[in-house]
């Protein structure tokens, strides 16, 4: 999960707190501990490693949690909050890429289940083996809370890049609407620029965190949860333009993995 912030621009530079990136950066680095898979200290490592016990988790880790069971809900599991095992066997978060035996992933598959997910109030359980993975929504949540952060400030006017995730707030500083490009899947050119203002721009893709198998075939990082392997109907790109940047967040995933006649009746 890149969560550092690319850039950050102000309407008045010199009429904000000195201190304010300062905040935004302690904030983030708060979230990732928080939610991170890998980081032993983190909520979210803690409950991937004691799924036979209740853990309370923090009210942040516990809206995230929340939010993704919720989006799962609605895209009838295209996000899958539950997949992390399966992502972890393909190495998409050790870095030791391979392509895993049929038979394990079959295996795995039966740890992957969103409903079996129990959370009530700050208290979550995970039957035995099962393992949660955030990453699908946590980023647009950061997002969120940046803008949050800038607008307790009296901020109206920024831009947040997360890394595939810009939030906007407000206009740029002189009315104008921000001009954000669309890469396109298949070059280094843009595919279009969308003129926008005060919302969020998310794009999920299949062409910038993947790795080459022994075959000589590209797998990208976002699996369907419905076979373990990387969604593969005919979805190079896909670019969510929403208010909040968690649901462009959820959103960009579940449609990538629904393909093109599922997520078109899904926008509609």
């Amino acid at each position: 999960m890149d969560t550092q912030i690319s850039w950050v621009i102000y309407e008045k530079p010199s009429l904000y707190p000195l201190d304010l990136n300062a905040k935004i950066k302690t904030r983030i680095n708060e979230l990732v501990k928080l939610l991170s898979v890998t980081d032993e200290n983190s909520e979210i490592y803690k409950v991937n490693h004691h799924q036979e016990q209740d853990i309370k988790l923090s009210e942040d880790t516990k809206n995230v949690v929340l939010f993704a069971l919720q989006m799962a809900e609605k895209t009838n599991g295209a996000l899958e909050p539950t997949i992390y095992p399966v992502l972890r066997e393909w190495g998409f978060t050790t870095g030791k890429y391979q392509i895993p035996d049929e038979t394990k992933i079959r295996d795995l598959l039966n740890y992957v289940d969103y409903r079996k997910v129990s959370l009530k109030e700050n208290q979550i359980y995970l039957p035995d083996g099962m393992q949660i993975d955030l990453g699908a929504v946590a980023k647009g949540y950061i997002g969120d809370e940046i803008i949050k952060i800038l607008k307790a400030n009296n901020i109206s006017s920024a831009l947040i890049n997360l890394g595939g995730n810009v939030q906007l707030l407000g206009t740029k500083p002189n009315g104008d609407l921000w001009n954000i490009g669309l890469k396109s899947p298949n070059s280094q050119d843009y595919i279009g620029i969308l003129r926008l203002a005060d919302c969020a721009i998310v794009t999920s893709e299949n062409y910038e965190r993947y790795f080459i198998g022994e075959d000589n075939k590209r797998y990208w990082h976002i699996l369907d949860g419905k076979t373990g392997k990387p969604a593969d109907k005919h979805i190079n790109s896909v670019t969510i333009v929403t208010k909040q940047g968690k649901l462009g967040d959820a959103l960009s995933t579940a449609l990538f993995v629904m393909g093109v006649d599922e997520a078109i009746n899904y926008w509609k």
